[in-house]
């Protein structure tokens, strides 16, 4: 039999951040919980900032009974030892006369059958709901009062009701009934006789318990002030679930501010609207507008008084704004006050780690033929606006508000938005691209020389992301960085380098870079090739040939050619055509010579694809290991060129299917 279960946790404001980072879990544990008491239905689960919800439309009053079969020793050992016996019945608390024999295998041993009867669900809800919420990984937790256990916040009370039977239990210092509360604009409980009347009764109360109707409501109020002040509103997907989590009665309502602060860089006022109060900027003719969507949790008519106090709270910040940007512009862009700032024990300054970054900027820019004096200017301004006072309030403008200051002091476009995009994946230039290659080898460089190197998926300064930023800028600014070269080149920069960890550290990414098959890297990488833009052309041209209909059968003669030369110096290939003694060796020879002409990796290895009916020709007439020691070194030296000709684009023993 089963009867509609409800449970809702009460608790103080849930801070929004650390409830959704554990919000995919909580379901799954709840689940988890109903499998280990066999009493797995459907459910929902709903929230507020105020309650947890789980909600089942039909939940098993007790837990089915369960057969168990219990086996014990052979009968051939009981015979011998009697106390095996009294043993196993002691063991599992029953009587000796109750134990049988049973056939299992065509032999038989110990046995006894016992039915364990079930448990209502009322006696295991206090147990469940207990070992549900201690589940729950917010982060921090925090006791109160003087209760020992530890949640998020507070809990205030707790609704557990079963159909129309309130289950009391006590738990974290509360006592559990059949009350909920309403919206904190109303003061009394609401008191739940029947668990059908809990979704209505708090409709009625102000809360919306169905976090979907929330979003719902929000989306579709923004929609309607959208189309009444002919805006756009920018929707933040990530913003928008926050304000859900934080809401029981969500109400859209849009704000002003003075157009003076529209002299602000945008995303300074987006970010203080955004980051600090929760509000969605507002867009007219694809220009921030003096607009913003508050979304208010109120449960009221009249919102007058909220919007003039968020607009308050926004002119008063974007005041503070102003005072900041204008005193920056009056300071403009200097790296003096780096020196103050330590970067890392034994890597000195900021300013420091500015001036090896300089150093690894301009031997990229000898190497590449680019702008020298654009670069060192790129990466000597790119950190300056660390020390603005905008930057020191709003710590997400790191960059951009550096490039803002480079265009008031009329410093070259390109390095504006090197700047800009220092901390990012992107580059839009070659001057951007050279500055965060710069700054990420120089991280990864410094951190690897002093130890701190990551380990397993600990990763605390983000080198994993550094070395992705760098591969993916070089291999997308057309850069032809030589990872190998790069490291060993700058390593006078830095103490106790160990530069084959470095370059294996960078390397190893290219596996999380491409969705191939790792052989396919790992026959690339073996032959030495550390240029990260060949690395990727190679990768790529390999894994179509690997992903084709007939690669399996291309790989057979190949490897065939790879293990037939396993331990050969192909340093010392000879090859004395007067040693032929058949037509096979001849014509692989002669098509091998034609390789030389081919520059073009692409053509190169379409060609030595080609050459698989002649190699398959020579395998089935020709005997390499033969007992005349100079034919059969002549005949290994004609195999061995075809598979270091192979080495100029992949080691082919590498691949596995």
């Amino acid at each position: 039999m089963n009867k509609p279960l409800l449970v809702e946790i009460g608790v103080e404001e849930l801070p929004a951040i650390p409830f959704l980072n554990e919000l995919p879990n909580i379901e799954k544990k709840w689940l988890n919980i109903l499998e280990e008491y066999n009493l797995k239905t459907n459910f929902e689960f709903f929230y507020t900032p105020r309650r947890l919800v789980l909600w089942h439309r039909e939940f098993p009053i007790k837990q089915e009974d369960i057969e168990k079969e219990i086996w014990g020793a052979p009968k051939s050992i009981v015979e011998k030892n009697k106390n095996a016996l009294l043993g196993f019945a002691k063991k599992n608390n029953i009587n000796v006369e109750d134990v049988q024999y049973k056939e299992k295998n065509g032999q038989e041993f110990l046995y006894y059958k016992t039915t364990i009867k079930g448990k209502e669900s009322k006696e295991l809800l206090p147990e469940m709901v207990e070992k549900w919420l201690k589940s729950l990984n917010f982060g921090k937790t925090m006791k109160w009062g003087r209760c020992k256990e530890e949640f998020i916040r507070p809990i205030r009370w707790i609704l557990c009701m079963l159909e129309d039977e309130a289950i009391t239990f006590k738990k974290f210092c509360t006592t559990s009934s059949n009350f909920t509360l309403p919206h904190r604009v109303f003061k009394e409980k609401i008191f739940i006789d029947f668990v059908g009347k809990y979704f209505c009764e708090l409709d009625k109360k102000g809360v919306i318990v169905f976090q979907k109707e929330r979003k719902e409501k929000i989306l579709r109020e923004i929609k309607e002030i959208e189309k009444k002040e002919d805006v756009k509103v920018e929707i933040d997907n990530e913003l928008l679930d926050e304000i859900v989590a934080i809401t029981e009665y969500p109400t859209a309502l849009i704000g002003k501010f003075d157009e003076e602060f529209l002299a602000l860089p945008q995303e300074v006022i987006i970010t203080s609207m955004k980051e600090h109060q929760r509000y969605f900027p507002v867009y007219k003719n694809n220009r921030l507008t003096n607009a913003f969507i508050v979304v208010s949790n109120a449960f009221t008519d009249n919102f007058e008084y909220i919007i003039k106090g968020n607009e308050k709270v926004l002119r008063a910040r974007l005041s503070d704004a102003m005072f900041f940007y204008k005193n920056d512009l009056k300071n403009g862009l200097s790296i003096e006050g780096l020196k103050n700032i330590v970067f890392m024990d034994k890597l000195g300054s900021l300013y420091d780690k500015v001036k090896r970054e300089e150093k690894i900027g301009e031997y990229l820019a000898d190497e590449f033929n680019l702008d020298k004096e654009k670069i060192k200017k790129a990466i000597n301004l790119a950190k300056a606006d660390l020390l603005s006072e905008m930057v020191y309030e709003f710590t997400e403008l790191q960059g951009i508000m550096g490039y803002y200051y480079a265009l008031a002091q009329n410093e070259d476009k390109e390095i504006a938005i090197a700047i800009k995009e220092q901390y990012t994946d992107i580059a839009t230039n070659k001057i951007s691209a050279i500055l965060n290659i710069s700054k990420n080898l120089d991280t990864i460089l410094g951190l690897f020389s002093i130890g701190k190197i990551p380990k397993g998926n600990k990763d605390p300064f983000g080198l994993r992301r550094a070395a992705n930023h760098i591969i993916k800028i070089a291999i997308e600014n057309n850069i032809p960085l030589d990872i190998k070269k790069a490291v060993e080149d700058n390593k006078i920069l830095y103490n106790n380098l160990d530069t084959k960890k470095v370059i294996d550290f960078i390397f190893e990414r290219l596996y999380k870079f491409y969705d191939v098959n790792p052989s396919v890297i790992r026959a690339v990488l073996n032959t030495g090739e550390s240029n990260l833009l060949q690395i990727d052309k190679k990768i790529k041209l390999l894994n179509e040939i690997v992903n084709s209909s007939d690669f399996k059968d291309l790989s057979k003669t190949f490897k065939r050619v790879a293990n037939i030369v396993k331990g050969f110096d192909l340093e010392d290939i000879k090859i004395e055509e007067n040693l032929f003694k058949t037509k096979e060796e001849k014509e692989l020879y002669e098509a091998i010579k034609k390789t030389k002409e081919f520059k073009n990796i692409e053509k190169k290895l379409d060609y030595l694809i080609s050459l698989k009916p002649l190699i398959d020709k020579f395998f089935d007439n020709v005997l390499v290991n033969v007992e005349d020691e100079k034919i059969r070194n002549n005949r290994k030296s004609l195999i061995a060129s075809i598979y270091k000709e192979f080495l100029d684009i992949a080691d082919i023993k590498e691949i596995s299917l």
